[in-house]
């Protein structure tokens, strides 16, 4: 089997789009979310171009030289959306497999509604729109067959790229029918295959990106090139909120390729011939910093603001019970406060962007989560009509989110100054840009109270939320911040949690499993230190406290059971276990570490997933270890700090990553389903870190309650 990607790089108008190549061009419907999901996924409506209730949303085109052309307007950062989405495509249309090319839609809400990948949501909002897309080719390329051969439709089947005429067994090929089909009214209903049926999906088929990308012919936002054009590097003040005040440009003017040194509102800007001219440029600069208030921030205050929410009243999040009595009648009671530090998202790709602004319209080259969003600021900064202005989207090196909706400030910023000319101008940020100009995942506190009951299981829990919001607030709660705490899927008889904003100079935005990522870790790891209260097994206590979610407990019972937990293990090490559901996906982990001199290892981690219906386990199992190794990089070194409103890591060499020789064996058991499909990127993550802190309180008794685990002595 052979694949072949098209170099992602669309330059199409939309009234050439519709006309491209001739053949037959389908276009689907795909049923608008509701507004809760789309206000959870998406940050703030205010920055979304409004979509009808039902928009197009994907296209097939079939060529007739027998190519098939899937158009995906999900992005690709990694996480294969474009493989699978044109598997769904593929699997109704009844193509050869070997024919199909992928390419990025172009942005246009008039065709599309909003694009953006966000939110785990590339498979499970199209599931059934573009498998029903495909269905409604197949059936249009049916009854041109069935016009041509003069028969009833009934007497013609789809296979593998032609039409079969079943009672001479005649053929067409796709390609020779594609003019004729195009002619036909897209039909009012379809019927879609029973999934025993499929032969694509639910199959490890090959990625379609990965020719393009081992060649060189995919296009990333650091490829992008464009006659005549400049590039920019744009000095910051790097004081939180602070700003410019003066600056002196003659010594970067007299760098060597360096074209202009321009003022922008968010700092100085040195354009200059090539990336390495502007840089260097830019470390010639004078500048002068009004720093403001945020010179007096670290993480020193930063804590103490945290700490006095949490002495404050919270909004209600989830009650049953009357945890108050509760908690006055358990056997024995247990108060503790967890802890998590702000993190970078430490894309491998910098944040890049290239803008070229005329009287007429815009062009911008973008690695962007959110295509729409990104159209819609930069069509607000050069003061166009956003149907002016063409995002050509490109392949992504990371997002985790700091690509997405968010405030897109690296967009903005490259507009702000590719207004000044009438060229093309890319805006590259350094790793040090990057990290200490983040919008970064939320450090967070949350004190809990729980208590056990006579039996020792756990019988009442009281949890108190303190988390910067993400932009969305409803009746004092942030639905962001409280995931994982919010969903608790343990049947704790007296329960009550609450949440409260915290307001600092941070600014924050959404980091892989936003929310969940330290609520998981938090819920997981006081939940172990409850079963060690009341002497329970930390899985017998999780099966009997999980019976109302019966997903959740299979997946931990494969999990228990394929690490052995129960049975030997070699002398000095130990297991954990956690649970979570995000994404609309069930995981259950087993971590297997040993302690050294101070220090744990990761030896084994065995994750049990429910994600329902599977497109391609392939993909899947790659998602699930790559967010187990995201996971534990985060547990044992993620941190950023500030001091004088600065932070203070600015690279790999101190805000590390988990080595090679760090990576544990890992065993991945995905369940087979029949369920909708739910998220897969932001699945392992946040179970992974509570699974490991668990199997170290287990070798230590001491539970670790603030990360990252680096930072504290196991001895």
């Amino acid at each position: 089997m052979s694949t072949t990607a098209n170099p992602i790089r669309f330059d199409l108008t939309r009234r050439g789009f519709l006309g491209a190549a001739g053949g037959l061009l389908i276009g689907l419907v795909l049923p608008a979310r509701d507004a809760d999901a789309q206000k959870e996924l998406i940050g703030n409506p205010d920055r979304r171009t409004p979509a009808p209730a039902h928009r197009p949303n994907a296209y097939i085109h079939i060529g007739s030289d027998e190519s098939v052309t899937f158009y995906v307007t999900k992005s690709e950062m990694g996480q294969g959306p474009t493989t699978a989405c044109s598997q769904l495509l593929a699997e109704e249309l009844e193509c050869d497999w070997s024919k199909v090319r992928v390419d990025f839609a172009p942005v246009d809400p008039a065709l599309y509604g909003h694009q953006g990948t966000v939110g785990s949501q590339a498979v499970r909002s199209t599931w059934e729109p573009l498998r029903r897309a495909g269905a409604e080719a197949r059936e249009m390329l049916l009854q041109a067959a069935a016009n041509q051969w003069g028969v009833a439709r009934s007497q013609c089947r789809a296979e593998n790229g032609f039409v079969i005429n079943t009672a001479t067994s005649a053929r067409l090929s796709y390609g020779s029918l594609a003019e004729a089909a195009g002619k036909l009214p897209v039909p009012d209903s379809v019927t879609l295959k029973d999934p025993s049926q499929f032969k694509i999906v639910g199959k490890p088929v090959k990625r379609l990106d990965t020719v393009a990308k081992v060649t060189g012919k995919a296009q990333f936002g650091l490829d992008a090139r464009q006659p005549g054009m400049l590039y920019a590097s744009l000095e910051r003040c790097p004081v939180l909120g602070g700003k410019v005040a003066s600056f002196d440009a003659t010594k970067a003017k007299a760098v060597p390729g360096v074209k202009d040194v321009i003022q922008t509102p968010r700092g100085v800007a040195v354009i200059a011939e090539n990336t390495w001219a502007a840089m260097q440029g830019r470390k010639a600069l004078t500048v002068k910093f009004d720093e403001g208030e945020g010179a007096s921030v670290s993480t020193a205050t930063i804590g103490a603001t945290f700490t006095k929410r949490l002495s404050e009243t919270g909004a209600q999040v989830k009650k049953s019970g009357d945890v108050e009595a509760g908690l006055a009648k358990a056997a024995k009671k247990l108060t503790a406060t967890y802890e998590v530090p702000y993190l970078a998202h430490a894309m491998m790709e910098p944040l890049n962007c290239t803008v070229h602004a005329r009287e007429d319209g815009a062009e911008v080259w973008a690695s962007t989560q959110s295509p729409t969003s990104t159209r819609n600021v930069v069509a607000q900064e050069l003061g166009l009509p956003v149907e002016k202005v063409n995002v050509h989207s490109l392949f992504m090196g990371g997002g985790f989110g700091r690509r997405g909706e968010g405030e897109l400030d690296w967009v903005l910023e490259a507009a702000q100054i590719a207004k000044h000319f009438r060229v093309p101008v890319k805006l590259t940020n350094s790793r040090e840009d990057d990290m200490q100009h983040d919008y970064y995942r939320p450090g967070a506190q949350t004190a809990f109270t729980g208590g056990v009951d006579a039996d020792g299981w756990p019988s009442a829990l009281r949890a108190s939320i303190a988390c910067p919001s993400f932009g969305m607030m409803r009746d004092g709660v942030d639905g962001t911040a409280v995931n994982g705490l919010s969903n608790l899927s343990y049947e704790i008889p007296d329960l009550y949690i609450d949440y409260r904003d915290v307001n600092t100079i941070v600014p924050v935005a959404y980091w892989r499993a936003p929310g969940t990522s330290q609520n998981n870790y938090f819920a997981e790891c006081f939940f172990d230190e409850l079963c060690a209260l009341g002497g329970k097994d930390p899985v017998e206590a999780r099966r009997r406290l999980l019976g109302r979610t019966p997903r959740l407990l299979n997946v931990l019972n494969i999990a228990a059971e394929k690490s052995g937990w129960g049975t030997k293990l070699p002398a000095g090490h130990f297991r954990g276990v956690s649970v979570g559901i995000n994404v609309g996906a069930y995981v259950a982990i087993v971590a297997e570490v040993s302690i050294a001199a101070g220090k744990a290892r990761v030896h084994r981690v065995v994750c049990a997933v429910d994600f329902g219906s599977i497109v391609n386990p392939a993909i899947l199992k790659q998602q699930m270890e790559g967010g187990i190794v995201f996971g534990l990089t985060a547990a044992f070194k993620g941190e950023i700090t500030f001091e004088k409103g600065r932070a203070v890591q600015s690279n790999f060499h101190n805000y590390m990553m988990n080595r090679i020789d760090e990576t544990p064996l890992i065993e991945t058991f995905i369940v087979p389903s029949t369920e909708a499909p739910s998220g897969a990127g932001e699945v392992t993550n946040p179970s992974v870190v509570p699974s490991v802190v668990n199997a170290i309180f287990a070798a230590t008794k001491k539970p670790i309650r603030k990360l990252p685990i680096d930072r504290v002595s196991l001895a």
